[in-house]
């Protein structure tokens, strides 16, 4: 049956209509609920309706499609009832085809289309081996066709064609062609908008061929096509007939066709198009066959069947892939040609024949090349070779006839191949259950079981334990369900909402992916025949939800449907649906059991009335199986267990309990059962589980047994004692086994004939935090958090033994290398060595006093070394087996409490040792016996440009002595350093934003492996420049450690569970003979590497899916290299360009290079010539996207983590992890008693974000999500507030009245925002959203009529936009990165932006309203070698000036399109370019400024490429503290602003050669602001290590005090007692358990402390100024006398949890009942608040008060979590307020009289931070939603306000309480109180003169 070969017969039926006597009626649609039929016409035969659910599986052929289908017509597309439409369509008449056509045009391809069928669970059902497409592109713009094709396996294949792509893309379930428009210029663009003069197209498509020769699938059928903006649209015709619209000109039938045995026939009459008599069709149309079969079209033919050279246009039909005796020139690429004509815009020319690369089908059968026809090549040299070589996608690919896996190949020219695509692959997992322990099925044989290891599936052969996977989820497997036939099995994640896959159960396929309806599964239940699957789980609100869906047609191509859903009450702990009648379910849960009917597409159940056993917690139900034979009445019966050992049988038919059995443990044998038990006799079996076969019922439960008792329950058959509670029980097939799982990870069967246990799986608990492998014996240890410590067998993966700990965890372990003894510390300090000879333990050493973080051991086993978590290192002796301590040192190791394997490391040689220390951003190596320090890397300065501080994060030697460390960075990078000298050798960048937390490198330094969160990258280590890399996934969490094997043919990693790789790469052999490329074959069968290749396994071959960054026209005879410049080509999807050797001769290339599959229409010449094209070349159409492209680049582009470029000119959004509300109440305009009065700092991560017009004086910067609009003479701020995010950059326009800035992406905006501002007004005119990122940069054209904003490298855009009328105009997807662009001050209509390979010259066209660009794009001159152009700005027209990542300057004649000129600059990246008359000032990341005179370079332009560049030399001279990222100058350039990435604007003099601070803020986070008692001056303190003072009047920075390598993390002011000048001090702590005290009158460091052995968290002076209170995060607090530098007194009462706050008063009330002149207090974050009375001259202290608050139930789901706060009240000393992580969101006023809670103020989140008034009653709390609130603790009024761009982690108000001070990481803001209890604040900022008081530098004071 036509249409539904997939549904059951029983349910089909056959119909006959008038017309079609006797013959089928076919489905339409698979929705159509109603059958019609029409008469035949057009060829289409007999039209069909769809009958009820029976069609939706894989069409079979049936004549209503022959021999074609008008799919217009049938499908009655101007009715749109079973098609769609979206956005601009209309029927118009076209004048050429002289009929009706549809118009389908907008400016976004995705919003306009139309689409049959209607919806996507339709199918068109079209089974025609080809698609013909008649169609006209609209001239100048994009189209896009997707076809979803099915297979005949009922995989969904997305086909898509489009002038949009640059190039050809595919993966296993989509192909993405490029339609190219090629002109014959010298240069090509393979992609492009329509030409002016494009022509009808009868686009036809083999879509059998297209399946089969790219992704080797067979086609099924044609399920629904999209037909997208822009383009017209005539019909679509399907067939199994190869027509030619050419043959119907000649008048050939079809008759006379066959007799000639010509393999194409003429194309029927209402498919052609009308030709004028006498003409030729090609000259009027154009017919593109893709791909061609050129099998059944012989050369020869071909030849005949054409017109002559001279008449022009004609079908091209590629010859057969095995047709060949010439070098193989191009790809299998079909090309719909408009060449360039003699006469301009006449009768074009013939077009060439491109010859066909001999590429296999499902088998790899390749031809040979003919070596005498390889110029330069020895025969002998090719004589054995049987590889075809292609370029596809722009990489090498290699298909070698042995192994039949594509390899990359990484460098061409010298033939070294790249790493096998995958190089891992997955062989075994060490695990079971993850999220349930639960699930393990049987297969049907009873040979294998399938069950989850937390987001992996595993089918385990029981006979050869030999595993096999299924990969795709992204979180732990809740549930799991295989069908009776093992063909359908149904997995489901916890993370919600669940999505549910289905896979094809023989081959390992994904058959679909849905979301289900309910927030989380718990049970998953298939019927027999798989044909339904019914869920159960828990809706968002908690309540239990079923479903049920249907799943017959999955298998086919169909789409899975909700059947059935219904919400309940009661609880569902087990659902099974009946093996004898899938309409039947079953539930049991606490109290309930039900039966379930499915009937109706509705779902209905009744339950079983229990009587006086409705309380019990019923646990699992099975129903009763006969084995053989027909249906018994025992089929009938129901067994329900419960959690008190009660087994319940139930008549399931009559729905009533037949008997009530209880199970108890001490039943003697031979005693039968009551068959009602009371309740209070005896405590029964907690039975979990039950299974039934046709005599035994198995039983699980939570004392460890596994019993078998006969259906009667008289006596115990079989017993099997566990380790842990027994979680599920399941009988095979046969009867004859039964598996067992039990909740402690273990996975096992009980032979039933033979009694005997067999172990299948043992399984870590807990994630795994560390292994070691031990060479000898092929074992490995591992340690979790579980308690355990387990030995495994390498070749098993069985478990050999097992050392358990109930009070101690394991951190750390290592093998010794000769001796059998392993190593083990744990969390309690000690180092035990083990014994695996007699599992006892050897030796126990107690030397440390954290938790050990790691354990390393020499190679030779002479030393081993020890690190904990409070910095100590020790180092062993351990050549004998009873190790001894030579040396403790302590704070040597970087204090982590977390374990981290990697931390140490010993090299190959075992002569030095390196370690993570004494802080985390240094690394020391030192010499492995005597400890002696050889090296010292400060990790932090290796990226002087990054805004955030950089530190270690795991570390390895290279193997052997090639005398490399390996540092993984916090920034996502692995660095390569000299281990002797500490230089940089090399950098590799993650592909994902995760820090590596563990590397390992192979003994051949071959592959280098890293943990990057869940996944594992494996990078090719020996290549130097932008190395290979591949993505694994596969761990459900992140990964500790990945390491290889001793015999380095595996690889391990270790997180969740244990995964065993096999490593397909081998080592590199000579060739035999010469010219025969390396090849690396792959230590596999060739079954299994097919098996990869094909995806079947599940792996990843690369990360999926990461857009690639560079996009290089791939090389063909046609293309040549620039000259001066090498070819290029991309070697993956997530890796940037790799030089091409030049030793390979061209015609090598040619031969063994063929272009990716592409469409090409040539476009004449002529279009657009003009005086610019002579002047620059060629200009080709640009890619234009309106605001964005197909929907499944969409999702690429949004799903995908691209690698930012390695310039610092790109921004990136800081990391935050508060979250803002979408909405705040905000007081009434007018009432606020907050006004924001000062920004204190500049954003310093932004670009470009500082705009100054000195002959205005508008001067604005951003600081967050603020612009800050500055007076320089004043000094006083207006604040723009708008943008959700961070700011990112800003840009003023020419006349300087309109200001654009914009923001990033994030989770309060989807899209970037870009404000539009009106500057006299300060208010925001318009907003634009069109970037998905963020916004790399902004450019207003030279007479503010456009605007350009540029995307940045995730974002690839650049868009266009009316600054009259605010529209996008035009967007444009981008081939690579883009760090620069400028407007041509000289031409508005001419742009230009620098990027990664070359310079581009956009040009402007107009053409009514509409708008596009012409692109011209220029290679980076040969003088700059590899480096790429970063910056750029206009000088004298008509000169370019380009910096680039080197630090050279480059010098473009914008005329001629040409570098005449380059002169070094600087050392490092140049992000900065100003130019104005003959002086050009350049900006680096290596925080230089340079002034140059460039008068000259005017003149050397005539001279060419004679010019030199000695002529221009460098004037002034400046070094920042920063990278350089924004600067604008005068006129003049003798006077500017500049903005560094340390956050600081400067004032730059040229004339006088200075800089001055103009704008000054912390470049990290803000820890603390504490205030003068006078309020002249405050101080702050931050991550950087500084102690900045301020004015308090102007917020001028007055002193700095800078600690190196520590972090500044509390402050204190001497209080008002000391009132003198000279004893103004601030006390500071710092992270590595000093304080420091420093004196303000003389500037300096006036006494250094270590009280503490953590960092300090909180610090404060007691009243009378002479002693310092100090708490660290281990929750000590210090009593010190700064007079004496000796700390008297520690308390440890708040041990174990951090100090949060300290703060100290005077005793004023003497009713509290004790001592004391100070009342001071300390807070923790484990809720708890101590009060103390103390008088610290007596040396007498005493706790008052002892406060806890309650923790949420919840508090793991809160994130961020809030600190405990507490101070004491200013108007009320005896009332004490508190906030912090309570029950609620409330602030508690607690009475220290009354000893009780007077009062509890509610909070809309939990509090951050907290502050009190002491001027008025006010409190102000900030919120980690980056708001603060406003509360009046008299009126009981709350304001709330927002700027901050990050959790308001600071609240402080000045003593006086007239100002208030909030911090979100480094951004301080100032608010005026306007309270009006409180007299308002006068303006204190007095005029400054020339632009605020750049008369000097503040003081830093450096201190050690």
């Amino acid at each position: 049956m036509a249409g539904g070969s997939g549904a059951r017969p029983s349910r089909c039926r056959l119909v006959s209509r008038p017309g079609s006597p006797g013959s089928e009626v076919p489905p339409a649609s698979l929705t159509i609920r109603r059958a019609e039929a029409r008469p035949a016409s057009g060829g289409e035969g007999a039209r069909r309706a769809a009958q009820d659910r029976c069609s939706g599986g894989v069409p079979s052929p049936a004549a209503w499609q022959h021999p074609f289908l008008n799919v217009f017509r049938h499908f009655r597309v101007d009715e749109w009832k079973r098609s769609s439409k979206e956005g601009d369509v209309a029927v118009v008449t076209d004048k050429v085809l002289k009929s009706t056509v549809y118009r389908i045009r907008g400016s976004v391809s995705a919003s306009n289309y139309i689409q049959l069928p209607r919806t996507s669970t339709q199918s068109l059902g079209l089974t025609g081996r080809y698609l013909y497409v008649l169609f006209r592109p609209l001239p100048t713009k994009h189209f896009v066709i997707h076809l979803d094709v099915s297979t005949e396996d009922g995989q969904v294949i997305r086909v898509s064609f489009s002038n949009l792509f640059k190039e050809f893309k595919s993966s296993a379930t989509w192909l993405q062609f490029p339609f190219v428009f090629e002109t014959k210029t010298p240069r090509r663009d393979l992609a492009g908008v329509a030409p002016p003069n494009a022509r009808w197209t009868c686009l036809q498509l083999d879509l059998r061929d297209i399946l089969m020769f790219y992704l080797s699938r067979h086609y099924g059928h044609l399920k629904s096509v999209r037909l997208c903006a822009s383009l017209l649209v005539r019909n679509l015709y399907t067939s199994d007939v190869c027509f030619d619209p050419a043959l119907t000109i000649v008048a050939v039938t079809v008759t006379e066709a066959r007799r000639a045995k010509l393999p194409v026939n003429p194309v029927p009459r209402e498919m052609a198009f009308p030709v004028p008599k006498g003409e030729s069709w090609h000259d009027h149309y154009i017919h593109v066959w893709f791909p061609s079969d050129g099998s059944k079209v012989p050369y020869e033919q071909v030849e005949k069947r054409r017109s002559p050279p001279q008449a022009g246009h004609m079908s091209r039909c590629l010859p057969h892939p095995e047709v060949f005796g010439k070098p193989l020139w191009s790809s299998r690429s079909p090309v719909a040609q408009i060449s360039s004509p003699i006469l301009p815009c006449k009768v074009p020319s013939v077009p060439r024949l491109l010859p066909d690369v001999s590429l296999t089908y499902k088998h790899l059968e390749v031809s040979s090349v003919a070596a005498s026809s390889i110029p330069g090549q020895h025969p002998s040299a090719w004589g054995d070779t049987t590889d075809a070589h292609a370029v596809g996608g722009g990489r090498h690919v290699l298909a070698d006839k042995s192994s039949g896996v594509p390899m990359a190949l990484e460098d061409f020219g010298s033939c070294k191949l790249f790493l096998p695509d995958p190089v891992l692959r997955l062989k075994g997992v060490i695990g079971f259950g993850g999220h349930s322990t639960q699930w393990a099925l049987w297969t049907k044989d009873g040979m294998a079981i399938v069950y989850p290891c937390h987001a992996v599936i595993v089918v385990l052969q029981i006979d050869t334990r030999q595993q096999r996977f299924f990969l795709g989820h992204t979180d732990k497997v809740s549930a799991l369900a295989l069908d009776g036939n093992d063909t359908l099995l149904a997995s489901a994640q916890v993370q919600p909402p669940s999505m549910v896959r289905l896979w094809d159960f023989q081959t390992g396929g994904c058959l679909s992916l849905f979301r289900s309806p309910l927030h989380t599964i718990c049970s998953l239940s298939f019927s027999n025949s798989g044909a339904l699957l019914c869920g159960v789980g828990k809706d968002r609100h908690g309540r239990t939800v079923v479903v049920a869906w249907g799943t017959d047609q999955v298998g086919l191509g169909g789409e899975v449907a909700v059947l059935a859903k219904v919400h309940t009450d009661f609880d569902i702990q087990t659902f099974r649906i009946a093996f004898f009648d899938e309409t039947r379910m079953a539930s049991c849960g606490r109290g309930s059991v039900r039966l379930w009917r499915l009937r109706g597409g509705a779902l209905r159940s009744c339950a079983v009335d229990l009587g006086e056993y409705c309380a019990l917690e019923l646990t699992d139900l099975a129903f009763a199986h006969a084995l053989d034979g027909p249906w018994t009445p025992l089929d009938g019966i129901l067994f329900v267990c419960s959690h008190s050992g009660h087994i319940l049988e139930i008549d399931h038919q009559r729905m009533a309990v037949q008997h009530i059995r209880r199970l108890l443990p001490t039943q003697s044998p031979g005693v039968p059962l009551t068959e009602k038990q009371n309740f209070s006799l005896g405590s029964g079996i907690a039975i979990s589980s039950l299974s039934v076969s046709s005599a035994t019922c198995a039983v699980g439960s939570e004392d460890g047994y596994l019993r078998l008792w006969p259906l009667d329950f008289s006596s115990v058959l079989l017993e099997a004692e566990h380790d842990g509670p027994v979680s599920s029980v399941s009988f095979s097939p046969d009867g004859l086994r039964v598996l067992s799982t039990t909740t402690s990870g273990h996975l096992g069967f009980l032979d039933v004939s033979s009694r005997e246990y067999t172990v299948l799986a043992r399984s870590h608990m807990a994630p795994v935090l560390a292994l070691s492998t031990e060479q000898n014996r092929g074992q490995m240890a591992t340690v979790s958090l579980d308690h355990t410590v387990r030995i495994w067998d390498l070749t098993t993966l069985q478990q050999l033994y097992d050392f358990s700990s109930s009070e101690e965890t394991p951190c750390a372990v290592a093998f010794h290398p000769t001796l059998p003894n392993f190593f083990c510390g744990f969390s309690s300090g000690a180092v035990r060595s083990f014994s695996l000879e007699n599992s006892g333990v050897l030796v126990e050493h107690t030397r440390h006093r954290g938790a050990i973080t790691s354990l390393v051991i020499t190679p030779d086993g002479r030393f081993l070394f020890s690190s904990c978590s409070q910095g100590s290192l020790v180092q062993y002796n351990c050549a004998v087996s009873r190790c001894c301590v030579l040396r403790v040192a302590a704070n040597m190791v970087c204090q982590d409490g977390r374990p981290n394997p990697n931390i140490l490391a010993v090299s190959g040689d075992s002569c030095r040792l390196a370690f993570v220390g004494p802080s985390k951003c240094m690394v020391t190596v030192m010499e492995s016996a005597s400890l002696d320090q050889l090296l010292h890397v400060d990790i932090s300065t290796l990226n002087l440009a990054s805004n955030h501080l950089d530190w270690a994060v795991a570390i390895c030697f290279s193997p052997g002595d090639s005398g490399h460390l390996l540092v993984s960075t916090s920034s996502n990078k692995v660095v390569v350093l000299d281990a002797v000298s500490g230089h940089t050798i090399r950098k590799f960048s993650s592909v994902r934003s995760r820090a590596c937390s563990s590397l390992a490198l192979s003994e051949d330094a071959r592959l280098l492996l890293a943990a990057t969160g869940r996944t594992i990258t494996v990078w090719d280590y020996p290549t130097q420049v932008n190395p290979s890399c591949q993505v694994y996934i596969g761990h459900s969490e992140p990964v500790r450690v990945v390491a290889f094997t001793p015999d380095q043919q595996q690889v391990l990693s270790v997180g969740d569970a244990i995964f065993l790789w096999d490593v397909l790469a081998t080592p590199e052999s000579d060739q035999s003979e010469s010219g025969a490329p390396a090849v690396h074959e792959a230590g596999s069968s060739v079954g299994q590497l097919e098996d990869l290749a094909s995806g079947a396994s599940g792996l990843p071959r690369q990360q999926v899916p990461i857009p690639s960054q560079s996009s290089p026209p791939p090389l063909s005879i046609h293309d040549r290299p620039l000259e001066g410049s090498a070819g290029t080509f991309s070697t993956s999807d997530e890796e940037g360009l790799c030089e091409e050797s030049h030793d390979v001769s061209e015609a090598f290339l040619q031969a063994q290079a063929p272009i990716p599959p592409v469409l090409v229409e040539r476009e004449a010449s002529g279009a657009g010539d003009g005086s610019r094209e002579t002047a620059k070349g060629s200009w080709a159409p640009a890619v234009v996207h309106h605001s964005q492209t197909s929907e499944w680049n969409l999702r690429r582009v949004k799903t995908g983590l691209p690698t930012r470029p390695d310039s610092y000119r790109h921004f990136t959004a800081r990391y935050k992890a508060s979250i803002r509300v979408k909405s705040i109440s905000f007081p009434p305009v007018g009432r606020e008693q907050l006004r924001l009065k000062t920004v204190v700092g500049y954003n310093g991560n932004g670009r470009a974000n500082m705009v100054w017009r000195p002959n205005t004086g508008f001067f604005a910067y951003t600081c967050g999500r603020l612009v800050v609009v500055e007076d320089l003479h004043s000094g006083t701020q207006r604040h723009w507030v708008g943008h959700p995010q961070e700011i990112s950059t800003l840009a003023l326009s020419q006349d300087g009245q309109v200001l654009a800035s914009a923001s990033c992406c994030g989770s309060t905006a989807a899209r970037c925002q870009i404000r539009i501002w009106d500057v006299p007004k300060g208010v925001c005119q318009h907003l634009l959203s069109h970037h998905d990122t963020a916004v790399q940069a902004l450019a207003f054209s030279s007479d503010d009529e456009f605007l350009v904003t540029l995307g940045d490298y995730a974002d690839l855009t650049l868009a266009l936009w009316s600054m009259a009328t605010y529209e996008l105009l035009s967007s444009t997807r981008l081939p690579e990165p883009v760090h620069g662009i400028a407007f041509n001050p000289w031409d508005a209509n001419e742009l230009i932006c620098v990027g990664t390979s070359a310079i581009t010259f956009w040009l402007l066209q107009h053409h009514g309203t509409d708008t596009s660009f012409q692109v011209h794009r220029e290679p980076v001159p040969e003088e700059l070698g590899a480096s790429e152009l970063t910056s750029l700005c206009y000088g004298a027209s008509p000169l370019l000036y380009c910096g680039s990542s080197s630090g050279q300057v480059c010098v473009w004649d914008t005329g001629t399109g040409r570098c005449f000129l380059a002169w070094e600059a600087d050392e490092g990246e140049i992000g900065v370019l100003l130019c104005s008359g003959s002086r050009l000032v350049s900006g680096s990341n290596t925080r230089r400024l340079r002034l140059w005179a460039v008068g000259v370079v005017p003149e050397l332009r005539h001279k060419g490429s004679s010019a030199r560049s000695s002529s221009v030399f460098m004037e002034r001279e400046l070094t920042l503290d920063g990278a350089v990222v924004s600067a604008s100058f005068d006129s003049g350039m003798d006077m500017g602003v500049v903005g560094t990435t340390a956050g600081t604007l400067w004032y730059i003099s040229w004339t006088e050669g200075t800089s001055t601070r103009l704008i000054s803020g912390h470049r990290s986070k803000v820890n603390e602001v504490v205030f003068s008692p006078s309020e002249s001056h405050c101080a702050t303190c931050g991550e950087d290590g500084s102690v900045r003072v301020w004015s308090l009047a102007s917020m001028e920075l007055v002193i700095q005090f800078q600690v190196l390598n520590q972090s500044c993390l509390c402050l204190a002011w001497t209080p008002p007692s000391c009132g003198r000048p000279e004893q103004q001090q601030v006390v500071a702590g710092y992270s590595d358990g000093t304080l420091r005290v420093f004196s303000i009158s003389r500037t300096a460091m006036e006494l250094k402390m270590h009280p503490h052995r953590t960092a300090l968290t909180a610090i404060a002076f007691s009243t009378d100024g002479q002693t310092i209170l100090s708490g660290d995060k281990d929750g000590l607090v210090a009593i010190s006398r700064p007079c004496t530098g000796m700390t008297f007194r520690v308390l440890n009462d708040h041990r174990g949890a951090p100090i949060s706050a300290i703060q100290s008063t005077s005793k004023e009330y003497g009713d509290l009942g004790v001592e004391g002149v100070d009342l001071w207090l300390a807070a923790s974050g484990d809720q708890r608040v101590s009060i103390w009375a103390s008088d610290w001259l007596q040396d007498r202290c005493e706790l008052l008060e002892w406060l806890s608050f309650p923790a949420p139930a919840t508090s793991e789901t809160l994130g961020l979590l809030p600190p405990s706060l507490a101070a004491f009240c200013p108007w009320d000393r005896a009332i004490l307020v508190c906030v912090g992580l309570g029950a609620h969101e409330e602030v508690v006023f607690y009475s220290l009289r009354q000893k009780q809670v007077v009062q509890k103020t509610p909070l809309p989140f939990f509090a951050m931070s907290l502050s009190l008034s002491p001027g008025a009653q006010l409190m102000v709390v900030g919120f980690a939603e980056c708001m603060l609130r406003l509360l009046d603790c008299v009126s009981g009024t709350a304001q709330d306000f927002e700027g901050h761009d990050d959790s308001v982690h600071l609240c402080r108000f000045t003593p006086s309480g007239r100002l208030l001070f909030t911090a979100a990481h480094n951004e301080i803001l100032v608010w005026e109180v306007t309270n009006p209890d409180s007299p308002r604040l006068e303006d204190c900022s007095s005029p400054l003169h020339t632009m605020r008081s750049w008369c000097g530098k503040s003081p830093t004071l450096n201190s050690c």
